[in-house]
């Protein structure tokens, strides 16, 4: 639903009926994940989506309903065996949906901040948003409120979008949390055309994307409109003083020794979720000798992808991007990297129970 904010709020401040559709919960092959959300205005506009067409209009259905009615509804939606032209998703998944009428709780969320918002199964005004240092609203219990706000701030501290059953007392609630962390970063090391289009792939990925280089006449805005920052300052100097979690991806494109081995020694410790270096096999050869010079493990080297990317016989900086990137989106979502069609396991690998890791706006 996070994504959808803005528009959201928008609606609500000009008085517009509305209502949003959430994903609550997936099973098997589902296309989009919980937290998904598709909002349709009393008047018919539509925006996001929860299944990427599967069930699309039988859900827009329900928002009108609900936007008019005022009630919410909770809706299961699944293949069918008997009939699979039927209600549902042919791709094998089942989905849950839940449908609220306008949410009172948007207006003090704000783009782009870590918040989660709990919010009860049944009753449209029970909902608490919770930041990292605060919250508000409530449940109608405060002791019930208290367990609510500590569990939904340990599912955001996670990154968590689920379902969880919560009681206090002889009372028990059924709550949706929805957790909203700002976007993953990604970090290119080399000001060069690679790295342009690598940046512009990064950020269609949802990733907020600097680069890094330490020669000025290089690292301008003007040659990277699409990153985020632009950071002028030695590579390695920039990776140990700036912020690397476990959702960060790495690339270092600049391909010379003076700039990778340092740069690697940080990165290769950072825990971040990709390390990938470019550069020809002789080039990984030597690069990887300097490095166990320097006294890295071959546990930590094993992390590294170098050559970096995936066959996928690229040539120009844009084909090398894509090629980068979907090593990062299989790494990212276990994926194998062989063509779908040489391979006869699920397409989607959603978890099948009823609390799922945080999504990528996506990033993601």
């Amino acid at each position: 639903m996070f994504e959808l904010l803005e528009e959201l709020k928008a609606w609500a401040a000009s008085g517009r009926p509305f209502a949003v559709a959430s994903v609550v919960s997936t099973t098997g092959s589902a296309p989009r994940p919980a937290g998904a959300a598709l909002a349709v205005s009393a008047d018919g506009e539509a925006i996001g989506s929860v299944s990427g067409g599967c069930v699309e209009g039988a859900v827009y259905e329900l928002c009108l309903e609900v936007a008019a009615g005022g009630v919410p509804v909770r809706q299961t939606f699944g293949y069918g065996d008997d009939d699979a032209f039927a209600v549902g998703l042919t791709c094998g998944g089942i989905i849950e949906v839940l449908v609220w009428p306008s949410p009172r709780f948007l207006q003090p969320v704000r783009q782009g901040e870590r918040v989660a918002v709990a919010r009860a199964f049944g009753d449209a005004a029970d909902a608490i948003v919770v930041w990292p240092d605060r919250h508000e609203g409530d449940m109608g219990d405060d002791d019930l409120d208290a367990v609510v706000v500590a569990e939904t701030r340990a599912m955001l501290e996670a990154g968590l979008t689920g379902v969880r059953e919560i009681g206090c007392g002889e009372r028990r609630v059924e709550l949706f949390v929805e957790s909203h962390t700002p976007p993953p970063r990604m970090l290119v090391f080399g000001a060069i055309d690679f790295a342009a289009a690598l940046t512009r792939a990064g950020r269609l990925l949802g990733y907020h994307v600097t680069v890094c280089d330490a020669r000025p006449v290089f690292a301008t805005r003007r040659r990277f409109p699409d990153a985020h920052e632009v950071v002028v300052d030695w590579p390695h100097r920039y990776l140990a003083a700036t912020e690397v979690d476990s959702r960060t991806v790495i690339a270092v494109l600049t391909h010379d020794a003076k700039f990778d081995v340092p740069l690697l020694e940080v990165a290769l410790r950072t825990g971040a979720a990709y390390v990938g270096a470019m550069g020809s096999r002789r080039t990984h050869r030597d690069r990887m000798r300097r490095l166990r010079e320097q006294g890295l493990t071959e546990e930590e080297l094993g992390t590294l992808r170098s050559p970096i990317g995936l066959d996928l016989g690229a040539r120009t900086p844009e084909e090398t991007a894509v090629s980068i990137v979907a090593e990062i989106v299989a790494a990212r979502r276990g994926g194998s990297g062989v063509p779908l069609s040489k391979s006869d396991g699920p397409i989607h690998t959603f978890t099948n129970d009823r609390l799922s890791g945080a999504r990528a706006p996506a990033g993601s």
